[in-house]
C-alpha cells in the first residue's frame, strides 16, 4: 500500500488524538467520502443536462419557486428566509 506524508495543525492532530482516532483511517474515510462526492455531482449533472435537453430549461418562476423551497428547508420549514 503506498504511503503518504500529510501535515496536520496542532490543534487538529490534538483533537484526532483525544478523540482515540487514527489519522490514516480518517484521512482514508475522507478520500473515498470526496471521490464518492465528486462522482454524485457528476451523476447529477449529467442527468441535469439529459432533463434540460428533454424538457428545456426551467422559466424564471420555476426557478424563484425552487429557491424559495430551499431557503425554506435550510430555515427548518418555518417558511422564514435563511440567508
Amino acid at each position: 500500500m503506498p504511503q503518504i506524508r500529510v501535515d496536520l495543525p496542532d490543534d487538529l492532530y490534538g483533537s484526532v488524538k483525544e478523540h482515540g482516532l487514527s489519522p490514516a483511517d480518517l484521512l482514508q474515510t475522507a478520500i473515498h467520502d470526496e471521490l464518492r462526492r465528486r462522482q454524485l455531482s457528476a451523476e447529477t449533472e449529467s442527468y441535469l443536462a439529459e432533463l434540460i435537453d428533454e424538457v428545456g430549461e426551467p422559466s424564471e418562476a420555476a426557478v424563484a419557486k425552487a429557491e424559495a423551497l430551499v431557503r425554506r428547508i435550510r430555515n427548518g420549514g418555518t417558511g422564514e428566509a435563511a440567508d
